[in-house]
């Protein structure tokens, strides 16, 4: 009998250690944070777009897709072409697109190159290629920066910056960006696939 209290002792306590492994494992697991916003866009967003329903949450966009993240929100990427800040989206749009985009960079932008062009030269290439994206975006994408697909996969709400966000959510099936859109990465022609 006394032989079997220590070996019920030592089983508690492997239990034990067991236990505290698991939990302590649990709390260290990386958690993949959302992009924060700016100060501005955080109050905005917080006032005005509702939270996602679970059934949004749970459709990510595709391993493949290459959707580049806002670290800081988007900051000075609020602006539409018009000039006016880009509203919160209405409840009407979707909660998920797929999307192509001609990218035209500039020096400056993220992953640009050395001898990128000027933010203006970027502008007026992007607006060149706008008529022939309406009639053959495959055509256009061909003619623009490396990062530009016709289909860059499908991406949900609150990943884009403000601006490009607004027009590819409410943009109709298959239409194009009518002007385009200034991101961290360059100018873009944005097509909403679906």
């Amino acid at each position: 009998m006394q032989g079997s209290k220590p070996a019920a002792i030592g089983l508690l306590v492997v239990v034990a250690v067991a236990i505290a492994v698991i939990v302590t494992r649990a709390s260290n697991k990386p958690t993949v944070a959302a992009p924060k916003p700016s100060a501005a866009a955080s109050v905005s967003a917080a006032a005005s777009t509702p939270a996602p329903s679970a059934s949004a949450s749970a459709k990510a966009p595709d391993a493949d897709a290459e959707i580049a993240l806002s670290p800081e929100g988007g900051e000075g990427f609020d602006i539409l072409p018009d000039g006016k800040k880009a509203p919160p989206l209405p409840d009407s749009a979707p909660q998920l697109v797929s999307f192509g985009v001609v990218q035209f960079a500039y020096s400056g932008a993220q992953f640009a190159p050395a001898n990128a062009r000027t933010k203006e030269q970027a502008k007026q290439k992007a607006l060149l290629v706008i008529e022939e994206a309406k009639r053959d975006f495959s055509a256009a994408v061909a003619k623009g920066d490396p990062g530009s697909a016709a289909d860059k996969g499908r991406v949900p709400r609150g990943i884009l910056e403000p601006a490009a966000e607004y027009v590819l959510f409410m943009l109709p099936k298959g239409e194009v960006s009518p002007e385009p859109i200034d991101t961290p990465r360059g100018y873009w022609v944005i097509r909403r696939n679906n």
